[in-house]
């Protein structure tokens, strides 16, 4: 301990503070305060509830060397059939009818960029990193727990984005969720056209988060509907870090949907019904593994979010053209037609908990012109057009409440196509 207490008299109550404060110590560094809430049974019992709706009964369960438990649930007993509008839902058998890659150039294909060096690898999950699969048709399952739920503010606010105080517009720029002290890095497109889908390929990081309650995240959001009222539709996936959520500092692949400008509906994974899973292989809210390393090696993911023209699902397919699942497109009312903005970048959550600006990292905790090894980086980034083309994004525009704090850069390339390097490091002597 460091020390030894000589008199006797203090010896136990000293060596039990010190126990303590060691415990709380070692609590408070894996961002979880959940061992020493006091909780009623009738709470309790309100939570197990809950968790015994959204964590079905497993066929199979695996370990993962996280400590994660990943149930494999058959597909027809997932949380996502659960839901009222999707109660005759028939599970889509077929594979959807995937955007159609424009060809590119025989002179366009074999040119390099110079700008971007190092070694770019694909992350994958750590789940199965020792080669345990679930069984054909079953889907993996991340398994909730009442630390799970006692983390979050309340059992209603589990699972779910902080819902925004006012989702008004400065100018033309999309400010979906800044109200309650969430901020951004993003590109994105006009709100004037028709959209079917986008895609991107996202560098993956481990950013450091000072309170339990904040994040970071990296995400494409497809979005419809007024960001004045209460009717946005979005559709949104990536990866994020948040400690209340996951009970962990580890970068997780994670989906979230709202029909209600993130009142009620939706909810972040398979954390309420909605999004239904048809992959065995990917755990939704699994931890990424490996991750990008400052001037090290550079790990991304890629992930596509389009509308399936023939039955008008939105599907999601992540890495190699893996096909995750869909959101049904009953969960929706702007977006059962299309799209009408798409936005790519960095969301932090800023609570001000010491009446200063959070430390919590954006991307990599480093600003965009650091480049490449250094900043984070979104890359080809390309959008889903009526015909169910997949189209490089020509011209995008960018947006960033406080470039003292987080800050955004563009730029185009051969090999990269539209991409921009965001993030930052949060307080800094310029961000007070």
């Amino acid at each position: 301990m460091g020390f030894l207490v000589k008199k006797r008299g203090f010896l136990a109550p000293l060596l039990l503070a010190l126990l303590l404060v060691q415990r709380l110590s070692a609590v408070v560094s894996a961002l979880n305060y959940t061992s020493y809430r006091q909780v009623s049974s009738m709470r309790l019992e309100r939570i197990q509830r809950h968790l015994d709706k959204i964590n079905k009964p497993p066929v199979m369960t695996i370990e993962s060397p996280d400590g994660d438990i990943i149930d494999c649930v058959h597909k027809r007993k997932q949380p996502a059939l659960d839901h009222p509008l999707l109660r005759n839902h028939k599970i889509q058998r077929n594979p959807p009818e995937r955007p159609r890659v424009r060809t590119l150039k025989e002179d366009d294909k074999t040119k390099k960029s110079n700008v971007e060096e190092g070694v770019i690898r694909g992350s994958w999950q750590t789940w199965h990193r020792n080669g345990t699969r679930c069984p054909k048709g079953t889907v993996p399952i991340r398994r909730s727990t009442v630390h799970d739920v006692l983390r979050s503010k309340s059992l209603f606010d589990f699972g779910k984005k902080q819902a925004p105080i006012s989702l008004a517009r400065r100018k033309d720029a999309p400010d979906v969720v800044s109200a309650n002290g969430h901020e951004h890095a993003i590109a994105y497109t006009g709100s004037s056209q028709e959209v079917y889908g986008a895609k991107a390929t996202i560098n993956v990081w481990d950013p450091s988060i000072q309170v339990v309650n904040e994040f970071s995240l990296s995400q494409i959001w497809v979005l419809s509907g007024s960001f004045d009222g209460s009717d946005l539709n979005s559709i949104e996936a990536g990866w994020q870090v948040s400690p209340e959520l996951y009970g962990d500092s580890r970068p997780r692949l994670f989906t979230y949907w709202t029909s209600d400008s993130y009142q009620a509906t939706g909810c972040y994974n398979l954390l309420c019904s909605g999004f239904v899973q048809t992959n065995s292989r990917v755990a939704i809210g699994a931890a990424i593994s490996p991750v990008s390393s400052y001037t090290g090696n550079q790990y991304d993911i890629s992930i596509l979010i389009w509308k399936d023209p023939k039955i008008g699902n939105w599907w999601m397919s992540f890495g190699d053209n893996t096909l995750v699942g869909y959101w049904p497109a009953e969960l929706f009312t702007h977006l059962a037609n299309h799209a009408t903005m798409v936005e790519w970048g960095g969301e932090v959550v800023n609570s001000r908990a010491n009446g200063e600006h959070t430390s919590t990292q954006m991307g990599s905790g480093h600003f965009a012109e650091d480049g490449f090894g250094k900043a984070s980086y979104f890359r080809n980034l390309e959008i889903v057009d009526s015909d169910n083309s997949l189209t490089a994004v020509q011209s995008i525009s960018t947006l960033a409440e406080n470039t003292n704090c987080y800050n955004i850069e563009s730029s185009y390339s051969n090999e990269w196509g539209t991409h921009f390097y965001y993030g930052g490091p949060g307080s800094n002597p310029l961000c007070p």
